[in-house]
């Protein structure tokens, strides 16, 4: 867990964003994936407020964050044993499980579908603001919807300057939003790539993937998400020789090709850039450089690709959707030769 020391100050803070949560406002808070913006899971007009401040559109389902096994009760009225089974290893923890939800949870929180995403937080803060509260809290990532997740409370702030109450945690640890995974008959199947990988919970139990499914049922499942608002691509061997990379900024994983551009963020400092390098933290460090990169005086935006492997797979889903909008205007962009 994150081992954050909640002093007397931290603990008054919660308690006051606990208490606009309790009448119905919005709170962005951290949690160890990306930072949330939260609302009573169970207040139809609180959460509608979610949807609004975001610009989200209602097909798109939120996830309801919980502090204790015994709220699943709460959320649902299955008795799957392979939920407890999943909760027991991965909880607290970025693992979402999509469920048959009860009758108390409002449509909106579901966008209408009779199934509820559930997790518990590994954050102290999110804990003991949950707790606080007394009610589940539905939280997406605290952004402006298909934008950049916030893995700051400066990131929040940017995007919502007159918020409620933000709890600022510092940066999020894990960096990326939870792993997402539906029961089914046979298994369970992935609606959502994240740092928990296919091969962990199949060590629980199996995988069984039921096909292709539009229903948008998870957060995460659209095709273009998480854009900066420049032009933004996957590095590629054609894209290497059109770039003006005096006006373009660089997100690096190996270090190697750095030459020329303008800025360069590296996503694992701490492995001496060298290929092979750690993906737990280039997953920490992709949307703060993403934002750093946003932020600065670059015109264009290049992500080198990462192994498709373990989290690998959850830092590609995000710049594939990232760099979706650019990527099919490719040759529309002046900056490209």
């Amino acid at each position: 867990m994150n081992q954050l020391n909640l002093n007397e100050q931290i603990l008054a803070q919660i308690s006051s964003a606990a208490k606009v949560i309790r009448s119905g406002g919005i709170v962005a808070f951290p949690t160890e994936t990306v930072y949330g913006l939260g609302a009573n899971a169970f207040d139809a007009i609180a959460v509608a407020k979610i949807f609004e401040l975001k610009g989200r559109p209602k097909f798109d389902p939120l996830i309801v964050h919980i502090a204790d096994l015994s709220d699943i009760k709460l959320l649902s009225f299955s008795d799957d044993s392979r939920i407890y089974q999943l909760a027991e290893i991965f909880w607290p923890g970025p693992l979402t499980i999509v469920v048959p939800k009860s009758t108390v949870v409002p449509d909106i929180v579901t966008s209408g579908l009779q199934t509820v995403g559930i997790r518990i937080p590994k954050n102290e803060i999110a804990l003991e603001l949950i707790k606080k509260s007394g009610c589940p809290i539905a939280a997406p990532s605290a952004n402006k919807f298909g934008k950049i997740s916030p893995t700051t409370a400066q990131h929040v702030k940017k995007y919502f300057p007159k918020i409620d109450f933000i709890l600022d945690g510092g940066k999020t640890e894990v960096g990326i939003e939870s792993t997402i995974i539906k029961l089914n008959t046979k298994g369970f199947e992935i609606l959502r790539h994240g740092v928990i990988t296919k091969e962990e919970i199949e060590s629980i139990i199996p995988y069984y993937s039921e096909g292709k499914n539009d229903v948008i049922s998870a957060p995460g499942m659209i095709k273009s998400h998480y854009s900066p608002n420049k032009p933004f691509y996957i590095l590629n061997e054609e894209l290497k020789n059109k770039i003006d990379r005096s006006k373009a900024g660089l997100i690096s994983f190996s270090g190697t090709d750095t030459e020329g551009f303008q800025k360069v963020i590296y996503l694992s400092p701490k492995s001496e850039r060298s290929l092979g390098q750690d993906l737990s933290e280039a997953a920490a460090n992709l949307f703060g450089a993403m934002h750093q990169l946003e932020e600065s005086d670059v015109e264009i935006i290049v992500a080198e690709p990462v192994p498709e492997k373990g989290i690998g797979i959850a830092i590609m889903d995000r710049l594939k959707k990232a760099a979706y909008q650019s990527q099919s205007a490719i040759h529309k962009n002046k900056f490209l030769e």
